[in-house]
């Protein structure tokens, strides 16, 4: 039976703590409204007693989001539950998420309490939070550090205290999937009809392995973030943890209520928001997610796409693969573009413009549709071509300009003044060609970044009545 995982989405509480990524209360709402509409279960939409603009964003996300439960982070003390419970006051499906610290290096050296206060405390926290709405949650701050001894005693505590809902954060990023997933296993197990909630941090590059070996350990609810972002190293990524389990389905036997292809206009709604981008290379939404380059995959991908992709891109919110043209491409990758773009070439041109894409990419790294069209349009033998040009000008000389160009095979030159040195060089090129072209407006553009760039100029002339 595939079991159904609550995703708890912390992007604008957690997430928002990653450096560069706060947003404020409009921002918040819309991102709300946008998780929303992903499908995520539990938005946890801020730290209410942390400042009035996380009340009021609460506040507001409260009531503007109708069908998903919207939850409120705060330490199990009165005045922030207090607090967390009038901001919810509008939500539909309120939930109140208090937290404190269990490991031992937490209780001594950050709270310094005993561990007989941190139980008095959490259990206290939770009645209260009980009087201001029915679900709450107790999150068990850096539970995989803890004494799992002193851990199952204060979540069956507060468990029996009204928290249906335990969470059992790996704060600090530390464990390993196999210690993690034996945690959780044993609290399954040892506090039947909880719902145990994972929350893991990137430190080691581990939160969504984690997440998953918790899941299979039968947790059935995980907290989460879109793109990943949060404190340090970021929090269990959401869309990674997402279609984690919907390609590997059969083996992790779980699923989620998440629409999948809206992962993508999500993501980039966000980093619209924050001015965070993924890496390059990030999984899932990364711009590099599904791009091939090398002329191997390309090959394969062109035959079945099947052979180097697990997902297709419409099932994260994408239009299509890319095939990317560099100096690894191959003539099918070329070939397929070109026709994609409306151009089709006999055969010795394609391996012409294969040979001159490489040559560029050498240069640049990147090649684009500009640039490809370009060098397409330069393989292709004009009736006319510019040889060569000459243009002197200066604050105390007269723009001087000489143009020499072949048509159809015969040479052309001339030479000409004018008011600038662009004035100069159209009279030289009209006196070569033998018929005068009346200018009637230019623009240029660099098609592609970097000093080495190929540039569009787009020229409107007129001859004899005819632009």
């Amino acid at each position: 039976m595939t079991a159904r995982i609550t995703v708890y989405d912390t992007t604008l509480r957690d997430g928002e703590q990653s450096p560069g990524c706060s947003m404020h209360t409009g921002e918040k709402v819309r991102m709300a409204l946008q998780l929303e509409r992903l499908g995520v279960d539990v938005i946890e939409a801020g730290f209410p007693v942390a400042s009035p603009g996380d009340f009021e964003a609460v506040r507001a996300i409260s009531e503007a989001v109708r069908g998903a439960k919207i939850a409120a982070l705060c330490r199990a003390k009165a005045k922030d539950i207090e607090v967390a419970g009038q901001a919810l006051e509008g939500a539909v499906q309120p939930v109140i998420h208090t937290f404190l610290a269990t490991s031992g290096i937490h209780l001594k050296w950050k709270l310094r309490i005993t561990p007989e206060e941190a139980l008095k405390q959490a259990v206290e926290g939770v009645k209260l939070a009980r009087t201001f709405c029915d679900e709450v949650e107790f999150s068990a701050e850096d539970a995989s550090r803890s004494d799992y001894g002193y851990l199952k005693e204060i979540l069956q505590a507060v468990f029996e205290a009204g928290a249906r809902t335990l969470n059992v954060p790996d704060t600090v990023g530390y464990a390993l999937p196999p210690e993690y997933a034996d945690m959780v296993r044993k609290l399954v197990r040892d506090i039947p009809g909880a719902v145990i909630s994972v929350h893991c941090h990137n430190d080691l590059g581990l939160a969504v392995a984690n997440s998953l070996a918790a899941v299979q350990a039968g947790a059935r609810q995980v907290e989460c973030t879109i793109n990943g972002i949060g404190e340090r190293a970021g929090n269990t990524s959401l869309e990674e943890l997402v279609m984690a389990l919907k390609v590997r389905r059969e083996v992790l036997q779980a699923d989620t209520g998440v629409r999948t292809e809206l992962l993508m206009p999500t993501s980039a709604q966000l980093s619209t928001v924050t001015g965070v981008w993924p890496q390059p290379n990030k999984a899932i939404v990364g711009r590099n997610a599904f791009a091939h380059e090398a002329g191997i995959h390309q090959h394969g991908m062109l035959a079945n796409p099947l052979c180097y992709e697990i997902m297709t891109p419409a099932s994260v919110g994408l239009s299509q693969s890319m095939l990317i043209l560099g100096k690894h491409s191959g003539k099918h990758a070329v070939e397929s573009r070109l026709k994609q773009l409306g151009v089709a070439l006999p055969g010795d041109e394609i391996e012409d413009v294969t040979r001159k894409v490489k040559e560029f990419a050498d240069r640049s790294k990147f090649v684009y549709d500009e640039d490809l069209l370009a060098i397409v349009e330069h393989t292709a033998e004009p009736r006319a071509k510019l040889v060569r040009y000459q243009v002197i000008a200066g604050n105390q000389i007269l723009p001087t300009a000489t143009v020499e160009v072949e048509v159809e095979g015969h040479r052309r030159t001339a030479s000409a003044v004018g008011n600038g040195p662009l004035d100069a060089a159209l009279k030289a090129a009209d006196a070569a060609l033998g018929f005068e072209l009346q200018l009637l407006e230019m623009h240029q553009r660099a098609v592609t970044a970097g000093k080495d760039a190929l540039a569009e100029v787009t020229v409107r002339v007129v001859h004899d009545g005819i632009e």
